[in-house]
């Protein structure tokens, strides 16, 4: 049969099927998604009023730092304004903090012109990068009238949003949003370039496998960093010693087992966990299997709309 003979080369695998033979450790896992610890740092408590400006008239009572948390505990949550008061306000209570909340007004005033900075922090020495990308589709104002009455449907156009991430420090070091037209080679030096400490590992899919990436890579981090990317499966074999030893294991029948390195890699990455550390005392608690809620596609723009 043709199937049976290029099975060997379809690169065709059987579904995995996977038993469950631990039960106590598999139902505390889902209770642990859902176990939930706030905490609010020294900074947070101390910059939660503003401070006077000094001038004549009215002060600013909030801080943007209030404001800003008010408003992630509404996404988060997916809380109306007024919940959310409600909410922030039993969280100080409990906490047994004397401070004021935002009202729903104030939120919505404040939401529209919120600057929000990402607050990155990186590691102290060389990270890992794990660089991917995704696809974004653009939604027109015009969309439910054209479900609605059957219009013609129009092109659909999408921005392709490339990140780089370090799984170490759960931080977002890069990201860069292009067109439908720029593939992934093509947007990493701009990528790279907003990277500001050093690399010493780069783990990517196949779509980065390739000699101009490779250069990328060492024009941006040197020639010590270590690449982790799975070659094509019509590599063949180049400079590389490393892909190299891939390429003859894809050879041999073993395509699985070459990606083993790049699953290795991403487990720290790809494991769910919440980290909390009090810069005071220098203690950290880490809560693994924890998974935040699943954002709705209308909840993302709350924060910029009243």
């Amino acid at each position: 049969m043709p199937f049976k003979l290029n099975a060997s080369g379809r690169d065709k695998f059987a579904t995995a099927k996977y038993r469950v033979k631990n039960w106590a450790k598999y139902n505390e896992a889902p209770r642990q998604r859902g176990n939930m610890t706030v905490w609010f740092g020294e900074n947070a408590v101390s910059g939660w009023c503003a401070t006077r400006s000094g001038k004549r008239g009215g002060q600013q009572r909030y801080s943007d730092l209030a404001i800003e948390m008010c408003l992630t505990l509404r996404v988060v949550f997916d809380l109306p304004l007024r919940q959310t008061q409600g909410f922030a306000r039993s969280l100080l209570q409990l906490m047994e903090l004397d401070l004021p909340v935002p009202d729903y007004s104030t939120l919505c005033r404040h939401a529209q012109t919120l600057l929000i900075v990402s607050d990155i922090r990186l590691a102290g020495g060389p990270i890992t990068l794990d660089v991917d990308s995704a696809g974004l589709r653009v939604h027109g104002g015009r969309d439910w009238m054209r479900e609605k009455h059957g219009l013609p449907k129009a092109r659909r156009t999408w921005r392709k949003l490339h990140i780089g991430f370090d799984p170490e420090s759960d931080a977002l070091v890069a990201s860069r949003l292009t067109t439908e037209h720029v593939g992934d080679p093509g947007a990493l030096p701009d990528l790279l370039a907003e990277v500001a400490g050093p690399v010493h590992r780069f783990i990517a899919d196949g779509a980065y496998d390739g000699t101009p990436t490779a250069a990328t890579i060492r024009q941006a981090f040197g020639t010590d960093v270590e690449r982790i990317i799975p070659p094509q499966k019509n590599a063949v074999p180049g400079e590389c010693a490393a892909c190299n030893a891939q390429i003859d294991m894809i050879a041999k029948g073993a395509r699985m087992a070459s990606r083993r390195p790049l699953a290795m890699a991403k487990d720290h990455a790809t494991k769910p966990r919440l980290s909390v550390t009090n810069k005071s005392t220098d203690q950290s608690c880490t809560v693994e299997n924890w998974r935040p809620r699943q954002l709705k596609p209308r909840s993302l723009s709350k924060l910029s709309t009243a």
